[in-house]
């Protein structure tokens, strides 16, 4: 097993978040796994981005190279544009439909999405309105992840437990509200 996932977006919205749930799930699959993050604007809603490399064998480089990235996972339209020389060829790009504007020269919107519409493997949801659905907008971050999970290779089991683990000291109803949300974003993936 062998996955190469890019995780981008904008300060605060919660990349890092994801990136630690997916490793721990890795490593409770037995996995190895290597990260490498930029997160140095994220004080100033600037790019997040983390390379997160997961396999069954050893890993010798935390940086995925140009077209080596088998999933894209971004909070953030835009921010999918900015990693896609990275996508593998049959690699996928699961993205928010809405934008984070925090630039006076934003792109058009359309534009940017007439752009992820060339992406032959695409899934693009909007996560604000689905984690508002599920009772919890702080949780839009898991909305994403749970789009992404029919890509990652991992049991989905996995996936809550990671959740369960980053998320106990804070009790039982955020990690229930979580999970929610995970299996919203699942559910629409699923219906694509």
């Amino acid at each position: 097993m062998k996955k190469d996932i890019i995780l981008a977006g904008v300060g605060g919205q919660g990349i890092l978040s994801i990136a630690t749930i997916i490793g721990e799930a890795a490593m409770n699959c037995g996995l190895n796994i290597k990260q490498a993050e930029v997160h140095g604007m994220s004080q100033r809603g600037g790019d997040v981005q983390s390379n997160l490399r997961i396999s069954s064998a050893p890993i010798l480089s935390d940086l995925i190279p140009l077209r080596g990235a088998d999933i894209i996972i971004s909070l953030e339209p835009m921010e999918s544009l900015r990693y896609l020389p990275f996508l593998a060829e049959n690699g996928w790009v699961v993205t928010n439909s809405e934008p984070f504007i925090n630039i006076p020269n934003y792109p058009e919107t359309d534009a940017v999405m007439a752009e992820l519409k060339k992406v032959k493997n695409l899934v693009v949801l909007d996560v604000d309105k689905i984690a508002k659905e599920c009772g919890n907008p702080r949780a839009a971050n898991m909305v994403l992840l749970g789009a992404a999970t029919p890509y990652l290779g991992m049991d989905m089991a996995r996936i809550e437990e990671g959740i369960e683990s980053i998320f106990a000291r804070k009790g039982h109803e955020v990690v229930e509200s979580n999970v929610k949300a995970l299996r919203a974003g699942r559910a629409v993936a699923e219906s694509k």
